[in-house]
């Protein structure tokens, strides 16, 4: 079946919400320039491969070194790896890395088969024992996310989602302000009880699906600005909302867990919330005006719903779902216990993950269940892109690769002990927002380059807190390309928008990202303590 019937079929019962399952989503027709992407990305991965294995050597002491610049520090970190500084697995990590990141943004294969590459090069090559690298299939967010799948598709099942969709349009639907607006609320709300971005992106996704139906948005060929404002702001919300909150998700935990062991002092959820949630709100709404008035500003046709009968057709739709039926009464008591315990994991410390594996396993029991697992609609192909991500991380966390490559950066260029914070400052936040460009995973990324917030901070005596919290609060700008989160590749599915319209508007929104971080370090960081004073000079 082609693009134009599948929309077709679509069309014949938009409210059907089993017809935005991840399985039936049609399949992506790529634009020239992704074609040509594609039909680049072996040949430059191969290349890149070679050159960083076998052509360019890492750099090694001797080289870094020749007026003596290397700190005392550095130069034990390089003895602990040999006299040659770098060993050859660093060289083998940094080629399968770089080699993995270009199959992964070129999409000449699919992503969940670059990810089977990544791991058994990482085992062939000796990086990391069989053991480390396939485990990482079971890594608890993986459990969380394939949970909150089940969670998901429980909604669906049950017509909760289907009534909740009607409800919100009947209610919010006067216009396609407000619908935005809403998803607004709507995510910061989840936000501050669910801790998994792809949980949030699995709840919303057939909810807005149906709602940019209604409005005429139907994907590929057909796809127009309320479609591709209308995921792609989404996308932001459901990152960016995530970043207000310390249990927005498991990567902001892990930073702050990370800071906690360094300093010995406590990251509370009241610290990262008086300091974020302002910036979040802020994010949020210029991302809304941004997608509203200068990247996909709606015609007066897309304003309307389109579909056939208006509103009056919705509210028969709704008035037919009658009362709350018994397996809705129960999804909805599953669904309000799971985001109850996740929201006061600090009261009884059962982590997110198994507070969803108990919700999975109560929504599928026979008789007393809601649910069947072949109605369950779990993306395993996203489920393998992440274990790819994870074990990339593991063999960069290994190797040591990231902290490495820092040191070696700065005493390469001669920077002294008396550099100034808000050098270091604009490095490091810079650094870890638009790395967001090039790893997948929020927690790899935290597991890298939190520590070395930690570690820039000590070798250069400023507080630990001043620089690793800024950086910890870039964690969650990962909505530009689709291979960046799983929320982001989730999304990049339904085909409403294309590769150019998701880095244009999500790379301006990161950029602004960082400018607001660096204005807040001058300004309400400072107020809260967290950056020293008259770091910039600006104010």
């Amino acid at each position: 079946m082609n693009q134009e019937d599948m929309t077709k079929g679509r069309s014949e019962d938009l409210l059907d919400m089993h017809n935005y399952r991840i399985e039936k989503l049609p399949k992506r027709e790529k634009s020239g320039f992704e074609r040509w992407l594609a039909l680049a990305g072996p040949l430059l991965a191969l290349s890149a491969f070679i050159l960083f294995a076998f052509v360019i050597k890492l750099p090694f002491l001797q080289d870094i070194d020749p007026a003596g610049l290397v700190s005392a520090e550095a130069k034990k970190a390089f003895e602990k790896l040999g006299a040659s500084g770098f060993t050859r697995t660093n060289e083998l990590m940094l080629a399968i890395f770089v080699a993995g990141i270009i199959l992964w943004i070129t999409e000449a294969i699919p992503n969940y088969l670059t990810s089977l590459i990544i791991i058994v090069s990482l085992v062939l090559s000796g990086v990391l024992t069989e053991k480390v690298a396939y485990a990482q299939l079971g890594h608890p967010v993986m459990w969380l996310n394939i949970m909150s799948f089940v969670l998901a598709s429980m909604l669906v099942a049950t017509g909760v989602a289907k009534r909740f969709a009607l409800w919100f349009i009947l209610r919010f639907g006067k216009n396609a302000g407000s619908i935005f607006m809403s998803f607004i609320v709507i995510n910061v709300v989840l936000s501050a009880f669910i801790s998994a971005t792809t949980a949030k992106a699995a709840i919303l996704l057939p909810i807005f699906m149906v709602i940019a139906a209604i409005y005429g948005a139907h994907g590929g060929s057909k796809r127009n600005n309320f479609g591709r404002s209308i995921v792609l702001q989404n996308l932001l919300y459901i990152n960016i909302g995530a970043s207000g909150f310390l249990t927005g998700s498991g990567a902001n935990l892990l930073a702050a867990a990370l800071i906690a062991g360094a300093t010995g002092s406590t990251v509370f959820f009241s610290d990262w919330l008086f300091a974020m949630f302002p910036m979040m709100l802020g994010m949020i709404l210029i991302g809304y005006i941004l997608a509203m008035k200068v990247f996909f500003p709606l015609s007066p046709e897309e304003r309307l719903p389109q579909i056939e009968g208006g509103m009056a057709r919705l509210r028969q739709e709704y008035e037919k779902l009658g009362k709350l039926k018994p397996d809705e009464v129960k999804a909805v008591v599953i669904f309000a216990l799971i985001l109850g315990f996740w929201s006061t994991d600090r009261l009884h410390g059962i982590s997110p993950t198994a507070v969803a594996f108990v919700g999975g396993v109560v929504a599928l029991l026979p008789r007393i269940g809601i649910i069947r697992w072949n109605e369950v609609d779990i993306p395993w192909h996203l489920m393998l892109f992440s274990a790819g991500a994870y074990t990339l991380g593991s063999g960069l966390d290994v190797t040591d690769l990231p902290s490495i490559s820092v040191n070696a950066f700065f005493d390469h260029l001669g920077i002294s002990d008396q550099t100034p914070f808000w050098v270091l400052y604009l490095i490091l936040t810079g650094v870890m927002i638009f790395s967001a460009l090039i790893f997948q995973s929020k927690t790899m990324r935290a597991m890298i380059f939190i520590p070395i917030a930690i570690g820039v901070a000590g070798r250069f005596d400023y507080s630990i807190i001043s620089l690793a919290l800024p950086v910890a609060f870039m964690i969650e700008h990962v909505y530009v390309l689709p291979f960046n989160s799983k929320p982001a590749a989730l999304l990049y599915e339904t085909d409403h928008y294309s590769l150019s319209d998701t880095f244009r508007y999500g790379f301006t929104v990161m950029v602004i990202g960082w400018i607001m971080n660096i204005i807040g370090g001058e300004t309400w960081f400072r107020f809260l303590g967290i950056t020293p004073d008259g770091v910039f000079g600006l104010f």
